[in-house]
């Protein structure tokens, strides 16, 4: 019999995940419409809570940020994001303290966390980073220990682990604004972003009950597993993309780059991942041969992922799971659509928008079918 406390958890995780789905979604049309600097500092806008609006505040704003004159159109993106994000943070907190439920010490040290964290914030705000990072790591840290010792099945250890995460994924949102769209940072704020719409999302199907009720599938589970590494490698390079401004170094060329097959590129410089500090990355700094590279890595990889993910989905309709399968192939063939759309088109923002946001449904469609693979891991009475 499922307990009352687990019908609150299932609907929770599920409420948090789809709202994860939306922050990435909303994260990508912040980022490529070049509103990710649009607040210098963090976690205020200009020194206010929300953003400047009325024309002392803009005055001020303007006076105190004179390299980074405010835009009223882009600043209200970038902080409502900061604000999902939080929202988030909350939900993904309560999960936490659910999951680890009458384990003393595991409340106790995930309280702990959020306290650190919080703490660490304000005294980023004050100068004191040294301090703030020193709590920040510790809050981080906690949540993983928690998950290391938890002695429950994985969704709950799962929603416990993703604390840790969105603590992390917040220093990346910092280091995104204070180091000026640091490529290799602004990556990882994509990447962190997507593990933890993954992560709740499996917590989600987990504590719902999505499994088998034997083994039948288990040889499928390797290779499900290998087509999500390979997938977020493509979303990581499909984030270097993005952060290097390479996603029309072929122009709006496809299959060709620049009328060419295979045009000038310079991968050694495209794939420096640490430039030093001070360089504002706005806009990009590569060269057209560096940034030719980058998009032709990223053309090839899509091209790995899509051989593999449509094996794939044939494998597991071929097994018995027909649904996933389906489901598999449809989002890829929609994936590479956006892609081609994305080039011929030039980058429309709904496009490239939906090309994230579609990314992030691929990978559940992956969690689906890994789930589906794996015995059912709730606890009775739970």
């Amino acid at each position: 019999m499922v307990s009352r406390r687990l019908r609150i958890l299932r609907a929770i995780a599920v409420i948090a995940a789809v709202f994860a789905f939306c922050v990435v979604m909303f994260g990508a049309f912040v980022r490529l419409s070049n509103a990710g600097l649009s607040c210098p500092d963090w976690p205020t806008c200009y020194g206010e809570v929300t953003w400047p609006g009325h024309a002392h505040e803009i005055a001020q704003a303007n006076e105190a940020f004179p390299d980074r004159p405010y835009e009223t159109h882009k600043a209200w993106r970038e902080q409502v994001h900061r604000f999902l994000a939080g929202s988030l943070g909350v939900m993904v907190l309560a999960i936490a303290l659910m999951s680890a439920w009458r384990r003393k010490f595991a409340i106790a040290a995930l309280l702990a966390s959020a306290v650190f964290a919080a703490v660490g914030v304000g005294m980023y705000m004050h100068g004191e980073h040294v301090v703030s990072s020193v709590l920040s790591a510790l809050a981080i840290a906690l949540p993983l220990l928690v998950a290391w010792r938890l002695d429950r099945p994985d969704a709950w250890r799962v929603g416990v682990l993703v604390l840790g995460v969105i603590i992390f994924q917040a220093m990346l949102g910092m280091w995104t604004v204070t180091l000026l769209l640091k490529p290799i940072v602004v990556m990882g704020h994509l990447l962190g972003g997507i593990a933890t719409f993954g992560l709740l999302a499996y917590a989600a199907l987990r504590f719902c009950g999505v499994g088998s009720d034997d083994d039948r599938h288990a040889a499928l589970r390797k290779l499900v597993v290998l087509g999500m590494v390979l997938l977020v490698c493509q979303i990581a390079l499909g984030g270097w993309t993005s952060s290097n401004y390479a996603a029309l170094a072929c122009g709006t060329d496809f299959p060709t780059c620049q009328g060419q097959w295979w045009p000038a590129t310079d991968f050694r410089e495209g794939f420096v991942l640490w430039r030093g500090v001070g360089v504002n990355y706005e806009g990009g700094v590569l060269d057209m041969a560096a940034r030719s590279a980058i998009q032709i890595a990223h053309r090839i990889g899509a091209l790995v992922v899509f051989c593999y993910l449509a094996w794939l989905s044939h494998r597991l309709a071929r097994a018995g799971l027909r649904g996933a399968g389906i489901a598999v192939g449809v989002v890829l063939l929609a994936q590479v659509a956006l892609g081609i759309g994305n080039v011929h088109l030039g980058l429309p923002l709904p496009v490239a928008t939906a090309h994230n946001g579609v990314a992030a449904l691929l990978l559940f469609t992956l969690l689906v079918s890994l789930s589906r693979t794996q015995l059912r891991s709730i606890e009775p009475g739970t």
